[in-house]
């Protein structure tokens, strides 16, 4: 009996359609190919594209607009263009993209790194916990905002500091230690490298893939972490809304004023002021559509629609 394509990753893309138009569409990465939806819910999907023989490529310079755009080249020499909603939501589409496609080659099946195989973990140690206690607001490691190489990385930490904590928490004996354990923690994806030095020595082969240096920087996945260029132009001054460090962004649905229709929108989330900022995805435009201020606002959280309301959770 053949076995089902396992699902890899899934989330909101845009994707370049003909006449040059751009469309968000849920896109689901398999092992075997990319599929499509024009929405979350659909059961069936627009395109299928099969990812045996093809090509990634990232920092894709094709259009001069739109940033965070790779491109996956089939065996027919068909180019297919997707626009991530930022830098590290298309890093992480692409290592993957490239994984599968390695995988295919090799007649292998898509899998994480078995860590405890290849750095043989204690059985004591449960790598999720420890995520959770380095995640706490009080005790765990504290995250900072870090200007390096002329970018500002905000909700990050140094492969130092990770270090450090780990000893401190009495989680491990000593540095050696320190240092395979957060090799464990990058391999199941706890932490995220943030930075080129960060990023160069995880794709390496070093037995430690973790750099216990300042220059290596790190952050928790959904933990809001950004990354943007640090402009020395003192007369770019932005305004009042979007002084605030971005701590969130990415693509959701969002239902209208007038029509109630739903349409994907882009959105940015920022503190200090705390204002969330939505944008067209297909437009590729850098003005917002709409700002919501925060301060004084209650969030409510939602379940599922049922005859056109929503019901509280």
């Amino acid at each position: 009996m053949e076995r089902e394509p396992q699902k890899i990753r899934e989330g909101y893309l845009v994707k370049k359609a003909i006449f040059n138009k751009w469309k968000p569409m849920w896109v689901t990465l398999l092992e075997d190919g990319i599929e499509f939806y024009k929405k979350k819910s659909d059961n069936s999907p627009k395109g299928m594209i099969p990812l045996k023989g093809s090509t990634i490529t990232n920092h894709c310079q094709d259009f001069s607009k739109r940033m965070y755009v790779f491109k996956i080249t089939t065996t027919k020499e068909q180019d297919h263009y997707f626009q991530a909603s930022h830098q590290e939501e298309r890093d992480a589409w692409v290592k993957d993209l490239k994984k599968a496609v390695k995988c295919i080659e090799d007649g292998q099946r898509f899998a994480r790194k078995s860590t405890r195989r290849s750095i043989r973990l204690p059985d004591t140690i449960n790598l999720s916990e420890l995520y959770i206690s380095m995640k706490d607001p009080d005790r765990g490691i504290r995250v900072l905002k870090l200007e390096k190489d002329k970018k500002v990385f905000n909700q990050c930490f140094t492969g130092t500091c990770v270090a450090d904590w780990l000893i401190s928490s009495k989680s491990v004996r000593n540095r050696q230690e320190a240092l395979m354990l957060s090799t464990a923690l990058l391999n199941e994806g706890h932490l995220h490298p943030a930075n080129d030095v960060a990023k160069n020595a995880a794709e390496g082969l070093a037995e430690t893939t973790l750099v216990d240096t300042s220059d290596a920087l790190y952050y928790f996945p959904d933990s809001g972490f950004f990354c943007e260029e640090n402009s020395s132009d003192d007369d770019a001054i932005p305004r009042e809304e979007f002084r605030g460090i971005v701590v969130k962004q990415g693509c959701m649905r969002k239902q209208g004023h007038r029509r109630k229709n739903w349409k994907v929108r882009k959105f940015v989330l920022r503190e200090d002021p705390a204002y969330l900022h939505y944008y067209d995805p297909a437009s590729g435009d850098d003005d917002p559509c709409g700002a919501i201020h925060l301060r004084g606002c209650v969030v409510t959280a939602v379940e599922d629609m049922m005859d056109g309301k929503f019901t509280k959770a």
